[in-house]
């Protein structure tokens, strides 16, 4: 029998689950080519970003830069401590506070990288509740489907395996239908754990730099 007559001559329970299994595995490849593509360009603006705050010594000239590099988590640090740091350049000098000026300048990192790891991680968990339900909610429509064959069976009759192995075929299409969703989901999440904890690490060293420069040059 072909797999779609196999899906076709499901019970309707069976076909529920495997709908359930097809549209949750439809958005897992959604978010797997957004987030690809979302996590690439995020890279690729936070190398540029890098490479202009390290080579120009201009604050203006990284701050224009940082601002056309929309989708850099970096950057958006370095535009929350910059606005950050000329609220407190506005001040008197005699009434700045060094070390409650720095603590001021790293709590504005903190929440812009806060708030870029939200949009890093942002649809990642669905790609592990994908994981590890699919091939649950597969099984259960396999065990509903068998369950179904055996309520078929009279027991007063001798059963052929050909009789009931087109049923049997129906209801273990479910988990195969559970794993073709899972295993993808799995391995892209996988993949972006990585990538984004690659992106945290890049914020965290950033903040590290960037507070370090601040200390000696506008602070001291």
């Amino acid at each position: 029998m072909s797999t779609w007559s196999l899906i076709s001559g499901a019970s309707g329970a069976v076909i529920a689950i495997m709908l359930v299994l097809a549209l949750m595995s439809i958005f897992c490849w959604y978010i797997i080519g957004f987030k690809y593509l979302y996590l690439r360009r995020a890279a690729k603006e936070s190398e540029l970003f890098g490479d202009s705050f390290w080579r120009s010594k201009d604050i203006e000239q990284i701050y224009k830069n940082a601002q056309a590099l929309k989708n850099s988590p970096v950057s958006a640090m370095f535009l929350a401590g910059y606005t950050e740091l000329a609220k407190l350049s506005a001040d008197e000098p005699a009434a700045r506070d060094r070390e409650a000026d720095l603590e001021n300048v790293q709590r504005a990192l903190r929440k812009a990288q806060t708030g870029e790891t939200n949009k890093l991680e942002s649809m990642i968990p669905f790609l592990a509740t994908t994981g590890s339900a699919a091939p649950f909610i597969g099984l259960l429509g396999t065990v509903w489907g068998i369950l179904l064959v055996f309520q078929q069976i009279n027991p007063d009759e001798a059963v052929k395996l050909g009789q009931i192995a087109p049923q049997i075929g129906e209801a273990l299409v479910a988990t195969a239908v559970g794993l073709l969703a899972a295993i993808p989901a799995v391995m892209a999440y996988n993949y972006f754990t990585r990538r984004i904890s690659l992106q945290i690490s890049e914020m965290e060293n950033f903040e590290h730099d960037y507070l370090n420069i601040i200390r000696r040059h506008f602070l001291s």
